[in-house]
């Protein structure tokens, strides 16, 4: 579905944007949008309208808009101000599923005489990291049946001798070779922090761009996917690199659902080693099924329908729109790949030496996943890290705080991680 352009009113205003303070008003204005949004008012949120802009745009077809906006991107979580021109205020909106440019006008009795959501983009050019200088970085490709899978490689510039190099398998989604993905406003930088400090450690890296992702090339759809393909590319590239002189060992490094990924081609590759970072232990149709708790019943109702039929093997191309940001047709074989496997079924079929990472404030995964996944693997080592959060930085258990982390690729990882996985790497064999 395209995205939402959300309460379009008259708003031409072409007067050069000074940065100023916020104003009081428009912080109170937008403190009751985000209640009464939040709260599924939008009746109470018409009620802030102009005359005008109720003119321009009725409640009868604000109200269904309002809804589908809600249900595809969640709850409004925070909103950081921008800048503020004439009588329009910009302000950066993360919500659940995405980020925005949420803009709105007050007139004099401040009612609203204008609200309308934009396409954000992350400034990078002074937040972006750069890598250490005693680094290189260097594209690396890898030849598959239906195209070319494109990736970095970090590696230290003078290493003495064979050093080991960790394939880093990334998260469900369109999520890019950096841990970042734009459809949900994560711009954390996660995989290439990773990337630098491994190699300040002495430990080359490979990320790379998932099918459909980035800069890899596929001749085939987003309705064609299955979560095989994402294991086959891993097993393809822990060979190329098994292969590489410089390399003494290969280990696979999957975050979230690159675990999963990871664990499907472990066994098959010439991998020393397996470190799994924020892996949900549930199967996925649990944990996309209590993703939708929070919803109206007739939604969680047609969603178990649909994956009802899915564990027949049968896909849902008639499905309500509300439920695309789950259950869009042309993922829906990729889902009924992902159910098919079990995770703590999975760890125990593992050959190699296993770590488990695992953060306390993860709001994704819950914490006790890297327990039942430790119960299932007693040999395993389990690093739980406290106040460490999906993205593997520093966060607070407070929602909104936690989430604000996912758009800050300045921040560090969490300072326990990287020791933890180097001792790990250094005593496989």
């Amino acid at each position: 579905m395209k995205k939402i352009i959300f309460f379009v009113a008259a708003l031409i205003l072409t007067v050069k944007a000074m940065a100023q303070a916020e104003p009081a008003n428009y912080a109170a204005t937008l403190t009751k949008f985000t209640q009464y949004y939040n709260h599924d008012q939008p009746d109470s949120i018409f009620s802030m309208f102009s005359s005008e802009m109720k003119t321009a745009l009725p409640i009868d077809n604000f109200k269904p808009t309002t809804v589908q906006l809600k249900s595809q991107y969640g709850n409004l979580i925070k909103t950081d101000f921008v800048r503020i021109s004439q009588s329009l205020a910009v302000y950066k909106a993360t919500f659940q599923n995405n980020t925005f440019l949420l803009n709105i006008a007050l007139n004099a009795q401040n009612k609203l005489t204008g609200l309308l959501l934009s396409p954000y983009t992350e400034d990078k050019t002074s937040r972006d990291i750069t890598f250490d200088p005693s680094l290189d970085e260097t594209p690396i490709l890898l030849k598959t049946l239906t195209g070319t899978i494109s990736g970095s490689l970090v590696i230290p510039k003078n290493p003495s001798g064979k050093i080991p190099v960790v394939l880093i398998i990334a998260d469900a989604g369109p999520t890019d070779r950096n841990g970042n993905n734009e459809k949900t406003g994560i711009s954390a930088n996660t995989y290439k922090i990773l990337a630098n400090d491994l190699g300040k450690n002495g430990i080359a890296s490979v990320r790379y761009d998932k099918r459909l992702v980035g800069e890899s090339m596929t001749k085939g759809k987003e309705s064609e996917l299955r979560v095989e393909d994402y294991s086959d590319d891993a097993m393809g590239l822990a060979n190329m690199l098994n292969d590489d002189p410089r390399f003494s060992k290969v280990i696979f490094f999957g975050h979230g659902e690159g675990a999963l990924v990871a664990a499907l081609a472990v066994n098959d590759s010439p991998v020393k080693g397996f470190i799994s970072a924020e892996w949900n232990a549930e199967k996925a149709d649990k944990v996309l099924t209590d993703q939708l708790k929070s919803k109206p019943l007739f939604q969680q109702d047609e969603f178990k329908a649909f994956m009802d039929s899915l564990k027949k093997g049968k896909t849902t191309p008639n499905i309500d729109p509300a439920l695309y940001y789950i259950a869009r047709p042309s993922i829906q074989n990729l889902i009924m790949s992902l159910c098919r496997y079990e995770p703590l079924k999975g760890i125990k079929r593992i050959k190699v030496p296993v770590l488990i990472i695992q953060g306390t404030t993860d709001k994704i995964v819950a914490a006790e996943s890297g327990q039942k996944l430790k119960k299932a693997k007693s040999d395993a080592i389990l690093l739980e890290i406290k106040n460490m959060n999906h993205i593997l930085k520093d966060a607070p258990a407070d929602d909104e705080q936690n989430v604000a982390t996912y758009s800050k690729p300045e921040l560090p990882l969490k300072p326990e991680l990287i020791p933890g996985i180097v001792e790990f790497i250094n005593k496989v064999r």
